[in-house]
């Protein structure tokens, strides 16, 4: 399977959030616990569409049993988040039909909702003989600009062959 077959069956998955007890969660080491959520923030959610182009890149890893791949991910935001990213994503592929995983980080750079800034997105994606998962979270404390501070998960649909995203997020000093 090819790194942009991989990529493409990945994302075009949507997003599923790892639940406590699948297969692929118990694999993940317990995470460092979160702090307590200030009761006084409010979360905020920007929805919108976005396109996106995926261009291979030289694996690391070559041997064709590795079933490695890496690619450039760049995308157009539209919406409550208007903007650009710019980023790189990992994959690798199995011997069973429909199981993959993939990490990406992206750099996005855009105007959130009239506040302006920089901040990137964390992904962990895996798919399990067709079935997907997707957790994209915003790398903590990487907001720039009007967008310090920001903290959230964002959420990716694919219907029709058409992008959208949910970005819930929380930032100091937002309504």
């Amino acid at each position: 399977m090819s790194a942009r077959t991989l990529a493409a069956m990945l994302i075009a998955a949507g997003s599923i959030s790892l639940a406590p007890g699948s297969p692929a969660n118990a694999q993940l080491p317990s995470p460092t616990p979160l702090p307590t959520p200030n009761p006084t923030v409010v979360t905020t959610r920007a929805t919108g569409t976005f396109e996106v182009k995926l261009n291979p890149l030289a694996p690391y890893e070559t041997a064709e049993a590795a079933l490695l791949g890496r690619l450039s991910i760049d995308k157009q935001f539209h919406g409550d988040l208007e903007g650009t990213s710019k980023g790189e994503m990992l994959t690798a592929g199995s011997s069973v039909k429909g199981s993959a995983g993939y990490v990406a980080i992206e750099h996005v750079t855009g105007t959130l909702q009239g506040r302006s800034g920089r901040f990137s997105l964390q992904h962990f994606g895996t798919m399990t003989r067709g079935a997907p998962h997707l957790v994209i979270t915003i790398v903590p404390d990487s907001g720039t600009g009007q967008l310090e501070g920001i903290a959230g998960t964002m959420h990716i649909d694919i219907s029709g062959g058409k992008h959208s995203y949910t970005l819930e997020y929380t930032l100091p000093g937002a309504p």
